[in-house]
């Protein structure tokens, strides 16, 4: 695929989580008159995560009609273009009812099993993350890079959970990162966190299973701030998921080996 083909599908990616932030923060602002469904412990869709996944789709695919789509709240859609949209109109659902502004539409475009675009778009801010594969990071103008020179005890590791795993996991992973001397940070969007670790806020995301469509996109944007991204294939993560590990260069060893040690029981 040409450069060429990627660049319009990363100028058009950018434009449309914008678009579909708009729409998304007109049901925002009026939370509270949300209908809301719930689709498992702690999982819950809303009128606005199927509404704003329906506009997203409509704009992808009149814009490049033979590219397929995998999303959250909708079947997938095949492609023949070699492209493929994986996207996520609302993560962080569950601050999103309850009025909590920290919320953000994801777009990542992948191709074979390297994602090449991704964006992480918070309408409540105005801050758009974006990165396409080999052109660097940027928070909406300003190119951004994780942070250097700091060690764990040195700023805030952002860790996530869902009740897709056991909870002992996260429990010692918790544990550990404090006895390390750290600082646990969680706001209920792992897209959005893995959007700070690439402009400088947290020093690195550990999740043990994320869906395509929370991470495929930020983990994007971390690798071209600089960050150390644990091996995914894109393909395997829209199949299965799978665990989520971003570091800074400085960071991410010992992230590794803290998470490691806090996964290994699956059992529990």
């Amino acid at each position: 695929m040409s450069d060429e083909q990627i660049d319009d599908r990363y100028r058009a990616a950018i434009d449309i989580a914008r678009r579909a932030g708009v729409v998304a923060r007109s049901y925002f602002d009026d939370f509270h008159a949300l209908t809301v469904d719930v689709k498992g412990h702690q999982d819950f869709v809303s009128e606005a995560d199927r509404n704003v996944e329906v506009f997203i789709r409509a704009a992808l695919s009149e814009a490049f009609p033979g590219d397929g789509i995998v999303g959250e709240e909708d079947a997938p859609v095949a492609g023949q273009s070699g492209f493929t949209w994986v996207i996520d109109p609302i993560d962080g659902t569950t601050n999103f009812i309850h009025g909590i502004p920290a919320w953000t539409v994801v777009l990542a475009c992948v191709q074979g099993a390297d994602t090449v675009i991704g964006v992480v778009h918070d309408p409540v801010h105005g801050e758009t993350h974006h990165a396409k594969s080999g052109g660097g990071a940027f928070l909406n103008d300003r190119p951004i890079r994780c942070l250097g020179g700091r060690s764990l005890k040195q700023g805030s590791l952002g860790i996530g959970f869902s009740g897709r795993t056991r909870a002992g996991g996260v429990k010692r992973l918790v544990s550990e990162v404090v006895d390390a001397g750290g600082v646990f940070y969680r706001n209920g969007s792992g897209a959005l966190s893995l959007a700070y670790v690439a402009s400088g806020r947290l020093l690195g995301y550990v999740e043990e299973h994320m869906n395509a469509w929370d991470c495929l996109a930020g983990q994007l944007i971390v690798a071209e701030a600089g960050g150390v991204v644990e091996d995914q294939d894109a393909q395997a993560m829209i199949a299965d998921g799978g665990r989520v590990i971003v570091g800074t260069a400085e960071t991410f060893s010992d992230i590794l080996a803290l998470a490691e040690t806090a996964y290994a029981d699956p059992s529990k």
